[in-house]
């Protein structure tokens, strides 16, 4: 990444298509030690950064942006639904609707996220959501896999999810999730405490599965063979898990301590304080992700809606939060995923005292790294070019996928 003027190079890509060049007030690209470029521009040529500087563009723009700023696009690794469709039951025109929209909240990327169901409908659900991927038009967020979050939980950390369908991670039962999805397993969550919870790990390992301690009621010595047995993530830290406790750290203290973690955070002020998320943020820096874990409800009204196929309720909009963040809850007020927007849980976490720099990479570059996707997150030459115009007050204003402006549709940004 040049700081300096680069030396101008061609404006057109391949095949003679004109690139892109965008200028801004402010760009961060979210690349380690990058900071923040003041002002800065980004170029786009075949669908990828070509340069990212800091300064005057080496030509005209094509789009000056008077206002905000420029990021990556955001990656969420844990989305159960939205605008009215949950993914583990929704068809294709329920997935369509959802990658189709999600850039309007700055999320470019994602991982659809299955929730614990009797294992039969988890196979089923897995084997519908092969063949959706397999036909949704590019022109959306991307869905980088599938985030089983279950069966393969605690029942005494279960949360939201039915404690009835949760089972031992036997590896007949982990193989035949796998063999589902036909590759699509990306990331698995679950509670490496349970009878074959460390095997299970390994065996996903070795798969090529991210796995993540979650819904766990594991002490912090049980994380940490988890963790030598190849875990690399802890899902919505603080929530449903073990916390810190000086004697006994718990999931929540081995997390924040162990280099080899990196810990998801549900960053609606509900779910975690924000002084809680600080700590997180300056106990393990460079190790927490943003996620929203999103559920049907979110960008909806109040009312009644699925996770998992079971019925939430989202309550009206008491006003402490911005842009309607109240969560969900079960029949008994258990919380249920959120109605967070990826582009509000960065303004929080901003709100909260974190650095806009450090949130930014925690919705876009941490998480892309967690799933092995370096192209990603980054505004980089040679990284897809997913980009984000956030307005000053951090909300999605236009978005691009593979450099090609997909929200919003009708206007020019700008």
């Amino acid at each position: 990444m040049s700081r300096r003027r680069p030396t101008p190079r061609g404006p057109d890509e391949p095949g003679g298509r004109p690139g892109l060049l965008i200028s801004a007030p402010r760009v961060i690209p979210a690349s380690p030690g990058s900071g923040v470029l003041a002002p800065g521009y980004v170029a786009i040529v075949g669908g990828r950064f070509t340069e990212v500087g800091q300064g005057p563009p080496p030509r005209p723009p094509d789009l000056s942006l008077g206002s905000g700023v420029l990021v990556p696009g955001f990656v969420d690794l844990q989305v159960n639904g939205y605008f009215g469709a949950d993914l583990m039951t929704a068809g294709a025109a329920g997935w369509g609707l959802v990658t189709g929209r999600l850039p309007e909240t700055g999320t470019t990327s994602f991982l659809p996220t299955f929730i614990t169901a009797p294992l039969a409908e988890l196979t089923a659900s897995l084997q519908a959501a092969a063949a959706i991927t397999a036909a949704l038009p590019r022109a959306g967020a991307r869905v980088l896999g599938v985030h089983m979050e279950g069966p393969f939980i605690s029942p005494g950390r279960h949360g939201a999810h039915n404690q009835s369908w949760i089972i031992p991670p036997s590896p007949a039962a982990v193989d035949k999730l796998l063999a589902a999805g036909s590759g699509l397993v990306s990331l698995v969550t679950l509670a490496p405490e349970r009878d074959g919870g460390i095997a299970a790990v390994e065996q996903l390992t070795a798969a090529g599965v991210l796995v993540s301690i979650g819904h766990s009621d594991a002490t912090a010595r049980q994380v940490a063979a988890a963790a030598s047995a190849g875990a690399r993530m802890v899902t919505h830290l603080y929530n449903a898990q073990r916390p810190l406790h000086h004697r006994e750290p718990g999931v929540v203290g081995q997390a924040l301590a162990d280099a080899r973690l990196t810990s998801s955070l549900i960053a609606d002020l509900r779910h975690v304080a924000a002084q809680a998320c600080v700590i997180a943020f300056a106990a393990a820096p460079g190790r927490i992700c943003l996620v929203t874990d999103a559920a049907a409800c979110a960008g909806m009204p109040p009312g009644r809606y699925l996770l998992g196929g079971e019925p939430i309720e989202l309550p009206p909009w008491g006003g402490q939060l911005p842009w309607g963040a109240e969560p969900p809850v079960r029949a008994d007020g258990t919380l249920a995923g959120s109605a967070l927007r990826m582009d509000a849980g960065v303004a929080n976490m901003v709100a909260a005292g974190i650095s806009q720099v450090a949130a930014v990479a925690a919705a876009s570059r941490v998480p892309a790294d967690l799933v092995r996707r370096p192209d990603l997150g980054r505004i980089a030459p040679g990284a897809a070019a997913d980009l984000v115009w956030l307005g000053d007050d951090l909300r999605a204003m236009a978005t691009w996928v593979r450099g090609e402006k997909v929200y919003p549709a009708e206007r020019e940004a700008g």
